[in-house]
């Protein structure tokens, strides 16, 4: 029921576009709260836009939204940053090839010789999936030795934490922030009308990009630290999706249900 069935205005004729991380931000609070943004969102469409920016691939999220029935972005931002995509509903996930080319770029070839320096590296597990432009890792904070941090920088690479259980490793000045502001100015969105909206240190470059931006109530400590002088951001008292609703009420950005 989520494909769309007519042509809406193009992201930069909409009054508001959302872009949001799904793990604890689009898909955190309860499941009244998602279903009350998620159906928000749907009647809402000719004057809301979506973009996902989040560390998932292409197949999640083909996955959740036709399957689980989330509501369907537009376009991607995926990978941690190091994919920019548009969505065609029910049919695929599409990579921009003018988006990702400097992407590409910095990344070369990386994946092999970033798998070699830290294959057995005391706290990484690499992760099954082969990403185009990144090398993921499960992270044991317990048992992680630091010094990888100087092997991805020695390769001219950069490294991000997350959820103190995620290590990636990304080409250099890609993430999220980066890549949602090249996206933005690509469709010429004006800014302004723009959310981001995040709850982990692997949103930290999109709430500090100058875009309105809004850490969820249920955000990891180290980033609230991190964001809570930023003049451009709303620090949610709610959690997951109802922490959205809150800051879209607090910048004023679209009119929101009563009581949200």
């Amino acid at each position: 029921m989520n494909v769309a069935t007519a042509p809406h205005p193009p992201l930069s004729d909409r009054r508001f576009v959302l872009a949001t991380d799904l793990d604890g931000t689009f898909l955190g609070g309860t499941e009244a709260e998602r279903r009350r943004l998620y159906d928000w969102i749907e009647a809402n469409r000719v004057s809301v836009g979506l973009i996902f920016v989040t560390g998932r691939d292409p197949d999640f999220i083909m996955e959740m939204c036709a399957e689980r029935g989330l509501p369907w972005p537009e376009y991607v931002v995926g990978d941690v940053g190091t994919s920019i995509a548009e969505v065609h509903p029910g049919e695929a996930i599409r990579p921009i090839p003018a988006l990702e080319e400097d992407i590409s770029r910095r990344w070369g070839d990386s994946g092999a010789r970033v798998r070699a320096a830290l294959d057995g590296h005391p706290g990484l597990t690499l992760q099954p999936t082969e990403f185009r432009y990144r090398v993921s890792f499960d992270m044991d904070a317990e048992t992680y030795d630091p010094s990888a941090e100087a092997k991805v920088e020695a390769m001219g690479l950069d490294w991000l934490i997350s959820a103190d259980c995620y290590f990636d490793v990304l080409p250099k000045g890609v993430s999220k922030g980066p890549s949602l502001r090249r996206l933005v100015a690509h469709l010429t969105i004006p800014e302004g009308r723009v959310l981001a909206a995040g709850d982990t240190l692997n949103d930290l470059s999109m709430l500090e990009c100058g875009l309105n931006a809004v850490a969820v109530g249920n955000s990891e400590p180290a980033l609230v630290e991190r964001v809570r002088d930023l003049d451009h951001l709303h620090i949610a008292r709610a959690h997951g999706a109802a922490g959205i609703m809150e800051a879209i009420a607090a910048f004023d950005l679209h009119t929101v249900p009563t009581g949200a």
